[in-house]
C-alpha cells in the first residue's frame, strides 16, 4: 500500500511539474509576442515623429528658399554670381571637384545571362581582377 501511495504522489508531482513547465513556456511565448508588439509600436511612433518633422521642414521658409535656389535658379537680394573664365586655376579646380555624369550606366545582365555565367563559369575573369 505504501508503494501505491508513493507512486500516486509521484504521478501527481510529475503532472504538476509538467503543467508548470507548459505554463512557463506559454508565458514566455506570450512575453516575446508582447515585446515584439511593443517594439513595433515604438517604431511606428518614431516614424510618425520623423514624418511630422519632415512635414514641418517642407512647410518652412528655409525649404522654400532652398528649393527656389535649386530648381528655379533664384538668388537672394544682394547676391552676385561670379563666373570665372574656363582656363583659370580656380575654374579648373571647381570642375575637377565636380564628378562627371557622362559615364554610361551599365545595365545588369539578363536573368538568362546570369544563369549561364553561373552554370558555365563566365564570371571567373571578374574574380581575378
Amino acid at each position: 500500500m505504501n508503494n501505491v501511495v508513493i507512486a500516486v504522489a509521484l504521478i501527481i508531482g510529475a503532472s504538476w511539474a509538467w503543467g508548470s513547465i507548459g505554463m512557463m513556456q506559454r508565458n514566455y511565448g506570450l512575453q516575446k509576442e508582447l515585446d515584439a508588439k511593443t517594439r513595433q509600436e515604438k517604431l511606428a511612433e518614431l516614424e510618425t515623429q520623423a514624418l511630422t518633422y519632415e512635414q514641418k521642414y517642407y512647410q518652412s521658409s528655409e525649404f522654400k528658399e532652398i528649393s527656389a535656389r535649386k530648381y528655379l535658379g533664384l538668388v537672394s537680394p544682394g547676391e552676385k554670381v561670379l563666373i570665372l573664365p574656363p582656363n583659370t586655376a580656380a575654374a579648373k579646380s571647381v570642375t575637377a571637384a565636380t564628378p562627371k555624369t557622362t559615364a554610361k550606366k551599365q545595365q545588369p545582365p539578363s536573368n538568362i545571362e546570369q544563369w549561364t555565367n553561373f552554370l558555365f563559369g563566365g564570371n571567373h575573369k571578374g574574380l581575378r581582377n
